[in-house]
């Protein structure tokens, strides 16, 4: 099989939250406003601010439609339309454009955001438009941002955490929270008051406490002590009435599109998979493990280890030459 041109769209991919997301990749490789040191498809390579034009709605709209209507044939169940690519999505200034369109396809569409350019009043019209969105709130004091999600040094914190109160007051759809927590950076009960604090302000949300699961970008992450995320749960328990801890593992439910070469890369790009769960969509699609060597063989897959588990994650090439912001 031949992989065949840009892809918009992959999965379906099994999530915690959604069901079955078709997942929607609308920036190039690791251009994001953060370069996370706990983020599961490695380092940021540029870090603009500006909104762009990155691709053609109608491309986008008619890869997440391809895709949509294999995995129908397919018998695949599809809970979602949802952006989540391997940069962050509001980046894109056609995002709205490609909400509305999406919308066309009966599908509830999501949006998963680092919370970072919400101050800015475009971005907020874009997400207003999505039937379910994800804000990442990972710390609200200054040093504890900077030194996990390493932001564009030109973004202010405060600017953010304003503007997501101002954003939840005025949203109509689905909104959740997800703060990821790293053993002994933003875990301490101290800091974890003042998160708790801050997100029990946000009307009818659920928040999410969830952990790295995956290879992280940085080796010095690792996951918090189980005593310390029951603590943390507990403390969130204690102010708000939806709070749920994501630290099992999704499973292994990973659509066949019919091509399982381009399966693995536009899945893996996004969202790094488990050896079993690879060896799992091989079998869906009749298919052995030559596949996979012949992958990494053409470098378009790497294998890494992480928690005792062996994972298969896309090799990065940056394909934008935005300067950095």
């Amino acid at each position: 099989m031949k992989l065949t041109g840009l892809q918009y769209a992959y999965g379906t991919v099994p999530s915690r939250r959604l069901g079955k997301s078709l997942g929607i990749n609308n920036i190039p490789a690791k251009v994001c406003t953060y370069a996370c040191a706990y983020c599961q498809v490695g380092k940021t390579i540029k870090m603009p601010i500006e909104r762009w034009v990155y691709y053609k709605p109608e491309d986008v709209f008619g890869s997440v439609k391809n895709l949509l209507e294999n995995a129908y044939r397919q018998g695949e169940q599809v809970d979602f339309l949802t952006f989540v690519p391997d940069g962050e999505p509001t980046l894109d200034i056609n995002l709205g454009t490609e909400i509305s369109i999406l919308k066309t396809l009966g599908v509830p569409v999501g949006v998963i955001t680092n919370s970072s350019l919400i101050w800015r009043s475009d971005v907020r019209k874009d997400l207003n438009n999505a039937d379910w969105v994800s804000l990442k709130i990972d710390a609200v004091e200054e040093t504890i941002w900077r030194g996990i999600n390493h932001p564009n040094r030109s973004l202010d914190l405060k600017e953010i955490l304003d503007n997501i109160l101002e954003f939840a007051g005025n949203y109509h759809g689905q909104l959740v929270t997800e703060t990821m927590l790293i053993r002994d950076r933003n875990d301490s009960r101290e800091h974890v008051e003042k998160l708790t604090e801050y997100i029990a302000q946000l009307p009818n949300i659920t928040a999410y406490l969830s952990v790295p699961t995956r290879p992280p970008a940085e080796k010095w992450v690792q996951i918090p002590t189980e005593e310390t995320l029951i603590q943390a749960y507990q403390i969130f328990r204690s102010k708000m009435r939806s709070v749920e801890l994501l630290i099992g593992y999704e499973g292994n439910a990973f659509g066949f599109s019919g091509n399982v070469e381009a399966d693995l890369v536009n899945i893996t790009a996004v969202h790094p998979m488990r050896k079993e769960a690879v060896a799992e969509l091989l079998e869906k699609a009749k298919s052995d493990w030559s596949v996979v060597d012949r992958l990494i063989e053409k470098e378009l897959l790497v294998k890494k280890e992480y928690q005792g588990k062996t994972f298969y994650t896309r090799r990065l090439k940056p394909s934008f030459n935005e300067t950095d912001g």
